[in-house]
């Protein structure tokens, strides 16, 4: 069977998502104008759900059956980004420790990179060993905003 896509709105843009019944294979935003999907494909369903109850503040943790394609050590990496806790951060050298061996940070950091499922696999939580905001894929305005939507410290805005 083919795989299935949709487009919906999110608070960052315009999110694409592709799946089929062996599960969810990504998620992404786009950085470009792309048509609202006017029907949702049955196996994309609970993934635009989910997605909507995470930009409310209503889910913390996603339930869905994911098919990412990877390589070993990306699928590896991207496992471990899934143990990484709403509302926390930790970062590229910690998640190498994580996976026994330090000296592949920079593998690691690729892994993350190249992670196909936007805010279901949380790569956004991995930061820089001094908390800085380091590269990310969506744009460092997008890790920015998701990890102050997650934050238990909410930000008043002034202005």
């Amino acid at each position: 069977m083919e795989q299935e896509t949709c487009y919906i709105n999110s608070p960052l843009g315009i999110t694409k998502i592709v799946g089929d019944q062996d599960g969810i294979a990504s998620v992404s935003v786009l950085n470009k104008n792309e048509k609202v999907s006017d029907i949702i494909p049955e196996v994309l369903e609970d993934c635009v759900l989910q997605l909507k109850e995470y930009f409310q503040g209503e889910r913390e943790i996603f339930s869905l059956k994911l098919n990412p394609k990877g390589t070993i050590f990306q699928e590896r990496v991207w496992a471990a980004l899934q143990t990484i806790p709403y509302g926390k951060t930790t970062s590229y050298l910690q998640l190498s420790r994580q996976l026994g061996d330090e000296k592949a940070i920079r593998a690691v950091a690729n892994a993350n990179g190249k992670n196909p499922l936007w805010i279901i696999v949380p790569c956004h939580r991995v930061i820089g060993s001094d908390s800085s905001l380091t590269g990310y894929a969506g744009g460092l305005h997008r890790k920015q905003w998701l990890l102050e939507h997650e934050s238990p410290y909410k930000q008043q805005r002034l202005f």
